[in-house]
């Protein structure tokens, strides 16, 4: 099947796109930018370019496209509400929906199923339990899911099917709500919020990518689903599951009122809640990985305790892993793939070629102070993967696992690292989110110039 997505190099749509290629269906991706698609997303696509929102759509877009998943959209808890901001909010999703819809319109027909992506602040702020039937709410939420809604339906006129999955809070380990809550709650600093009472919805982005793929392959499949859990909780009870599983203790609650004064009306993301049933979705044969709160937080966290850190980066590219695989076997190629500010410079390594217990010594510059880096490469599979561990350098601990994966008729490559900050707490809270997006740009830069030199070959 030919699916077109939007929203392809986010959290979800990289998890989405990795399943439906693995289960053969090729991807149409739309994008602001085709360079930085190329060298983000985990997976093989066609990159077409859709500037913004705003932009109208060509119709032969859609020509050979059977299926959209829609998922584009301006973040609502990246910056406080302000008119300009909930302005952007609404017409990213209406607009944009808009523009999608009339150009599958306009578009030779093909396209039978449009899959848009909605939320759970459709119920508003709620105690009592609600499903796909319940009463919409009327806040600022509500009426942008309403209006996103509302701009898919039109497709109803031309007998494609849409439907709408609800989306509450996505459980992921490396981005979305816990992004927000893994920082505080590891330092020990994390807390209820309020009285503790608001019910949280949320969903393993695991369940949530299945859930994608569960509607692409039963096309009879229409309407509102809610994308939750079975085993919606309280902010009192998740917030002393996410401490346990990561082996801290709770902190003082947080006032509502604090939060109203220092995020305004964003602050009902927070303290507000719903109790969102998933009996539709289940009623569909749709099985959950991760039901309950306690093993998806449990997967989260376990590689997470102690003050450790993961971070995480993918690349696909079209070559083989025996093409690749030799240009990380040179060590000197490290300074070509390291940002030139950091002066990184390979200084000597113990053995004739890589091989597991090889010790490489480098040099680099952070904030203007230089450094000595010692490396151990703990195992080294051909064409499979290698591992390296700091045994001297700036961090507490280093180790970064390199995957070499067969995928899709190319290469799947995963960076996977695990690190830990100098001076335990103290260091964590003072340095960890400097380092955190420091990281960020070096895997960053680090992937664009691999997409550059092998995807040019």
């Amino acid at each position: 099947m030919n699916i077109l997505m939007t929203g392809a190099t986010g959290l979800i749509g990289k998890e989405i796109g990795k399943l439906l290629v693995s289960q053969g269906h090729e991807l149409t991706v739309l994008t602001r930018n085709t360079n930085e698609a190329q060298s983000s997303l985990p997976f093989p696509a066609r990159l077409v370019e859709w500037k913004h929102y705003n932009n109208p759509l060509s119709p032969e877009v859609f020509n050979e496209i059977d299926s959209v998943i829609h998922l584009a959209g301006e973040s609502i808890a990246s910056g406080r509400w302000s008119n300009k901001r909930k302005k952007e909010i609404l017409e990213s999703r209406q607009l944009g929906t808009r523009n999608l819809v009339n150009a599958i319109m306009a578009s030779s027909g093909r396209v039978k199923q449009f899959i848009s992506a909605s939320a759970i602040g459709i119920y508003g702020d709620t105690q009592n339990e609600v499903d796909e039937n319940s009463s919409q709410a009327n806040d600022f939420l509500a009426k942008v899911c309403v209006a996103w809604e509302d701009e898919a339906k039109k497709l109803k006129q031309k007998s494609v099917k849409v439907i709408n999955p609800r989306i509450g809070i996505v459980l992921s380990r490396h981005g979305g709500a816990m992004e927000k809550m893994l920082p505080l709650f590891s330092l020990g600093i994390g807390g209820v919020i309020g009285s503790g009472k608001q019910w949280m919805s949320w969903i393993h982005i695991e369940d949530l990518a299945q859930m994608f793929v569960h509607f692409v392959n039963n096309p009879n499949l229409e309407g509102a689903y809610n994308a939750v859990a079975p085993e919606p909780a309280t902010n009192k009870v998740f917030s002393k599951t996410l401490a346990k599983a990561l082996g801290k203790n709770l902190f003082i609650p947080v006032p509502s009122i604090a939060l109203k004064i220092g995020l305004g009306e964003m602050s009902k993301l927070v303290t507000g809640g719903q109790k969102v049933s998933s009996k539709k979705i289940q009623g569909t044969n749709f099985q959950f990985k991760f039901a309950s709160l306690v093993s998806a937080l449990n997967e989260i966290c376990s590689p997470l305790t102690k003050g450790q850190k993961e971070a995480l980066y993918e690349i696909w590219l079209p070559n083989k892993v025996s093409e690749i695989f030799p240009f990380f076997s040179d060590e000197k190629n490290l300074e070509v793939l390291t940002p030139k500010h950091l002066k990184f410079q390979v200084l000597k390594k113990s053995t004739p070629d890589m091989q597991k217990g090889t010790l490489i010594d480098y040099r680099l510059n952070l904030y203007g102070i230089p450094l000595k880096w010692r490396t151990l490469i703990e195992s080294w599979q051909v064409n499979k993967q290698f591992t390296d561990e700091q045994l001297k350098g700036p961090y507490k601990k280093w180790h970064h696992t390199h995957e070499f994966i067969e995928f899709a008729g190319g290469t799947l490559m995963r960076d996977r690292v695990h690190y830990k900050m100098p001076f335990g707490l103290l260091g964590e809270a003072i340095t960890g989110p400097l380092v955190k997006s420091d990281v960020n740009k070096i895997f960053s830069y680090r992937r664009r110039v691999i997409a550059k030199i092998f995807t040019s070959k």
